[in-house]
């Protein structure tokens, strides 16, 4: 394959020419990375099963983990789906364009390869200019996870795309940073009631207040040979090459933990918030902020995983959120970045 091509786009006008270049290789089978709202995709024909297949070889990802598809308009829900509950329409209304995906029953026309041989498929519509130009200017639905290694870091900026993927991809088209920073929430329509597989962009609070009956149970699947009902439910996922360490528990505790495990490292790394990081300024040690709040620590999570990985460091130490509102995803993050390992630090003491 020739060298990965660099397109820069206005996030806010985007050039029709360019635009249009991009969309003739998702019609001609080919892969383009592109900024969403929530992080850069890596985007083939939904409808072409070939082109979907080399997503899963570009970024060596199982078979068993399903693409969530990328529509621009509400029209073409019907043509991805064969079933529209009456929960959509209110959903769409609130969460439509938006970091929100539904998993629902597929259409005929969903390849096998795409939906990991499943009857479902999620889908979403992307609230960013460029994702959507390119949509409508491909003239089908885009089929597009995160445009990185499977399992590694999500991409957050075309940097990171070119990082993991290189001269594996036809086309980047770089719109800058993304604003949310992590991925979609999914939720399943197909259940009864509904169940949040995977949270995200938008909070589980919000997503109740419009499905009261919404269930959220953590699952971590282990098996990427069996099929998993939604992207990024794996257990090791987002992960750095560094072993990341999170602890859990009060100030005084998750500092002194913290301290005690720098102390036996000789390449450590610091990913936390802002009041946290302060703790630590006495100490020569490479340190990622993630900011004051929540959306600042969205934002900047897989960037840091990133660039402490690149400051190569062995170990990378950081604090579980609180699991409320953005606070849930981002916690989730975090532990599938840590494999499943919360550490109670107040038993180090």
């Amino acid at each position: 394959m020739p060298s990965t091509r660099i397109l820069r786009v206005d996030t806010q006008r985007p050039d029709p020419a360019l635009i249009a270049r991009a969309a003739e290789i998702i019609r001609g089978g080919g892969l383009v990375a592109f900024p969403t709202e929530t992080v850069y995709g890596l985007g083939a024909n939904a409808w072409d099963a070939a082109a979907v297949g080399r997503i899963f070889h570009a970024k060596g990802r199982p078979a068993s983990d399903p693409l969530i598809v990328h529509i621009a308009e509400i029209p073409q829900l019907a043509q991805v789906a064969r079933e529209v509950p009456p929960s959509v329409p209110l959903l769409s209304r609130h969460f439509f364009p938006g970091a929100l995906t539904l998993v629902l029953r597929k259409s005929a026309r969903i390849p096998d390869n795409l939906s990991a041989g499943m009857d479902t498929v999620a889908l979403r519509m992307p609230d960013h200019v460029v994702a959507r130009a390119l949509i409508k200017a491909a003239g089908v639905p885009i089929a597009a996870p995160s445009a990185n290694t499977f399992s590694r870091p999500s991409p957050t900026s075309a940097e990171h795309v070119l990082e993991d993927l290189a001269d594996k991809v036809d086309l980047v088209l770089d719109g800058g940073p993304a604003h949310i920073g992590i991925e979609s929430t999914i939720v399943s329509l197909v259940d009864e009631p509904p169940r949040l597989l995977r949270p995200g962009g938008i909070s589980l609070e919000a997503l109740r207040a419009l499905l009261p009956d919404l269930q959220y149970t953590p699952h971590f699947a282990n098996d990427a040979d069996a099929a998993v009902p939604a992207p990024g439910t794996l257990l090791k996922h987002y992960s750095p090459r560094a072993r990341l360490l999170l602890f859990h528990g009060d100030d005084c505790a998750v500092y002194a933990a913290m301290r005690a495990e720098i102390a036996r490292h000789s390449r450590v790394g610091l990913l936390l918030r802002q009041r946290d990081a302060v703790q630590f300024a006495d100490l020569d040690i490479r340190t990622e902020s993630l900011g004051s709040n929540s959306e600042q620590a969205a934002e900047r999570l897989f960037a840091g995983l990133r660039a402490l990985d690149k400051a190569g460091v062995d170990v990378i130490l950081a604090r579980a959120p609180e699991q409320s509102g953005l606070g849930l995803a981002l916690h989730d993050r975090l532990l599938r970045a840590a494999v499943g390992e919360v550490i109670d630090a107040r038993a180090m003491l």
